[in-house]
């Protein structure tokens, strides 16, 4: 029986959930009722079959239609379904073989086959785009890198590349007005987008984000992935929530990074883990079948850094195979 490590903080729900699955098989639907979100993505990175995936990737899955037989079908342990549900279970990883060591601290992430080198070495900055059609044209993986202003976005990537003001980090939110591009080991990129959610920028610098950017999660084929930035130190926002609704009804795969992980304030709202929390039981409301692929970070402590570089490399081996 699958049975995760007490990891403190960075445990959250995950270990309460299991202990709910596995107590009794009549237990399924309530744990159902107190789930937190599910994700229901066609997307072949979204989840996992058990077995060698397509190559083929952002490709939507093919339907089969089964006529009813009188056959009935293997049951499924509790803990399988556990796995199959909260957990985010990569490519060419069987639900039935996930041990607790496979899962990634701070994360309800399931390291796979297709996990490798995460090290960056080189980091460069390539260009920044004002239109979709001025982004580079070579068929490098990207991961696109998307939240609300002021969440840290531009200090995740620093914290990430070990390099000091590789991305602009600036007191004044909303400074990333433009598509950024930064080419990592020169094999993949960065993609450093336009913050949403802040009113104060001038006239002039303001960019209709339906139409910029909505746009690139649509037609840039080489995108493996979105990376939502969610800041935890705070409540969920309403404008956040709206975010990863449009990704998931558009299909777009999407990993919520928690940032601001070690901001415990006392007196000052609820704790990081507690906002985590209601924010996935507030995303619950709207999908359904899987849990994506969430993760705790800090960019001041480091926490969360090697988990989510590991997180990428196996989403964009897949990718590339």
């Amino acid at each position: 029986m699958l049975l995760l490590r007490n990891r403190g903080l960075l445990s959250l729900q995950v270990s309460s959930l299991l202990s709910s699955s596995s107590s009794s098989s009549s237990s399924s639907s309530s744990s159902q009722a107190t789930s937190p979100f599910f994700l229901c993505f066609k997307n072949t990175l979204s989840h996992s079959t058990g077995q060698n995936p397509s190559p083929k990737p952002r490709k939507p899955e093919t339907q089969h239609h089964v006529a009813a037989s009188k056959t009935e079908k293997p049951a499924i342990s509790e803990t399988t379904r556990f796995v199959q549900t909260f957990l985010f279970v990569p490519p060419g990883v069987d639900p039935e073989e996930v041990t607790d060591d496979m899962v990634l601290p701070g994360s309800n992430i399931v390291l796979g086959p297709y996990a490798g080198h995460a090290q960056i070495k080189e980091v460069e900055f390539v260009k920044s785009s004002g239109r979709l059609k001025d982004c580079p044209k070579d068929d490098r993986p990207e991961f696109a890198l998307l939240g609300r202003s002021n969440v840290g976005k531009s200090s995740l990537i620093n914290s990430l590349v070990r390099k000091k003001e590789v991305a602009l980090t600036s007191k004044r939110p909303g400074k990333t007005q433009l598509i950024n591009h930064f080419l990592v080991n020169k094999s993949w990129y960065f993609v450093d987008l336009p913050g949403y959610g802040f009113a104060k920028a001038p006239d002039s610098a303001r960019m209709d984000w339906s139409a910029f950017t909505k746009g690139y999660f649509l037609n840039r084929k080489t995108l493996v992935a979105v990376l939502l930035l969610i800041d935890a130190s705070v409540p969920p926002q309403k404008i956040d929530l709206d975010c990863a609704n449009w990704l998931g009804r558009n299909n777009i795969p999407m990993t919520f990074v928690f940032t601001k992980c070690d901001k415990m304030k006392a007196g000052k709202g609820k704790r990081p883990d507690e906002n985590i929390k209601n924010f996935q039981a507030m995303m619950g409301k709207n999908y359904v079948k899987q849990h994506p692929p969430w993760i705790m970070t800090s960019s001041v402590t480091g926490l969360g850094r090697d988990e989510l570089l590991l997180h990428m490399s196996q989403l964009r081996n897949y990718w590339d195979n």
